[in-house]
């Protein structure tokens, strides 16, 4: 688990690095476009994945779901901002779906994340 650890550290720098860009690409080469909201997507989730990983160190949180919750929010906030940037910058209709799928599996990740506390709570 130790390499899964370490790569879901490493896609949340990732995550981060590509908010930052996606920021300011909203503020200064598309203004009033959906670039910030893939920006703000990014720039929340990472933070969020490094605190579960802390989370689960410390036992906050259970491992497996804990993990799970993780990676989904780090492949739902890359299918969500993904999908926004691309539709913005190309024609093709995949990337409409995109967005909603990253936004779902997000979801399903912070609830993973809840069961994953509740689950080391009442192994107390």
């Amino acid at each position: 688990m130790r390499s899964l650890e370490k790569l879901l550290a490493i896609l949340a720098a990732l995550l981060g690095f590509f908010g930052v860009m996606l920021a300011a690409a909203s503020a200064h080469l598309a203004p009033g476009t959906s670039l910030g909201s893939a920006a703000l997507i990014l720039l929340t989730q990472a933070p969020a994945v490094l605190a579960v990983l802390a989370a689960v160190r410390t036992g906050l949180f259970g491992r497996s779901f804990g993990f799970l919750g993780a990676l989904a929010l780090v492949v739902g906030s890359v299918l969500f901002a993904g999908g926004i940037t691309m539709r913005l910058l190309t024609s093709l209709s995949l990337p409409a779906m995109l967005a909603p799928i990253g936004g779902t599996l997000l979801i399903a990740g912070w609830l993973l994340l809840f069961l994953s506390g509740i689950f080391a709570l009442r192994r107390r």
